[in-house]
């Protein structure tokens, strides 16, 4: 599901920029007392996904913090394939050590209903950290549609069914799923045209390819913003400062369609306590200090940083929705 979400080469550059020292070791005195002196070697940051996406730069952003305040080497490695599952199945079958942590999207929980197999299990191999941070999705119209509203979405295509087609950043995404939960809410008939990543389904738009389009919230932006698509709604609680004009779907009473991208943190099952609490202060601490609400906002991210036990639940709560959504809308399995 990563790779699909069009990132901004321009806000992953200047990330990397800005964390140039991400992942090297600090000669200031270590904060290892805590966890019996955890961390007494580096830590790998496993993302399941190719460099330059989201949870790419969200692992190389609280990485880079973790080194910084730690004195200790955080790097991230990249183990891409099978819409994440490689990667999360490997940290599956990691040490409970606290050494290898893994960053992942949204694919987390959407995988356990979208594919035949996986090499993991949610709910079992894994000790939740925390929600970094998440980015919700954004239904988009080309302006000769002349729809500005998602009431208006929704009025033309019931009244012109199986006429018009909606754009997506592959099949099994999260702006794919969020697009058959609301067409199975209203009873939609709209055809999905997927593509490999955001940026392409978004230019769609653009071209007039596709009328319309669901898609991460970060590459839509700029174009938003510029009047050369309509932003239609949100699928976050709110607004979004980036956006300011466009409204929830909760906010026009379409609810029941809150969806976001989360960039979460988790270990191996069976490691200690200490150790999760610990990683959980810690990356609490870089969310909340100063500046990095911007930074997030910046990247498209909401920052969130919630307890392990909340994030425990939100998995629950998660893999249970979509894994019905794909039932219902009769996606079939990978």
């Amino acid at each position: 599901m990563e790779g699909k979400t069009g990132f901004s080469r321009r806000a992953t550059m200047a990330l990397m920029l800005g964390t140039a020292g991400a992942g090297m070791i600090k000669g200031a005195p270590g904060a290892f007392a805590q966890a019996g002196g955890y961390p007494d070697r580096p830590v790998k940051l496993v993302v399941p996904f190719a460099a330059g996406g989201p949870t790419d730069v969200m692992a190389r952003l609280i990485g880079g913090r973790l080194s910084d305040n730690l004195s200790r080497q955080f790097f991230v490695d990249n183990q891409g394939g099978a819409g994440g599952n490689i990667g999360m199945g490997a940290v599956a079958r990691a040490a409970p050590d606290g050494l290898t942590i893994l960053v992942v999207s949204s694919s987390f929980v959407v995988n356990p209903g979208l594919y035949a197999r996986i090499p993991y299990d949610p709910f079992k191999d894994f000790e939740a950290i925390t929600i970094a941070g998440d980015s919700p999705h954004i239904f988009l119209a080309h302006p000769s549609t002349g729809v500005k509203s998602m009431k208006e979405f929704v009025g033309l295509v019931k009244a012109n069914p199986g006429k018009y087609n909606y754009a997506s950043p592959g099949a099994g995404t999260g702006p794919h799923l969020s697009a058959e939960l609301l067409k199975l809410s209203y009873k939609l008939d709209l055809t999905h045209v997927p593509f490999r990543g955001a940026s392409p389904a978004v230019q769609s738009v653009v071209a007039g390819h596709n009328p319309f389009a669901c898609v991460a919230l970060p590459p839509a932006v700029p174009l938003v913003n510029d009047k050369k698509i309509i932003g239609l709604g949100l699928t976050s609680p709110g607004r979004f400062p980036t956006v300011p004009d466009v409204p929830s779907l909760n906010e026009v009473g379409m609810t029941g369609q809150e969806a976001t991208t989360m960039q979460a943190f988790l270990v191996p099952a069976k490691t200690p306590k200490e150790i999760v609490d610990f990683l959980y202060q810690e990356i609490h601490k870089i969310v909340v200090a100063p500046g990095m609400k911007e930074k997030f906002l910046e990247l498209g991210f909401t920052p969130i940083a919630n307890t392990p036990a909340q994030f425990t639940e939100r998995i629950k709560i998660e893999v249970a929705k979509w894994t019905k959504v794909i039932e219902d809308a009769k996606i079939e399995k990978m």
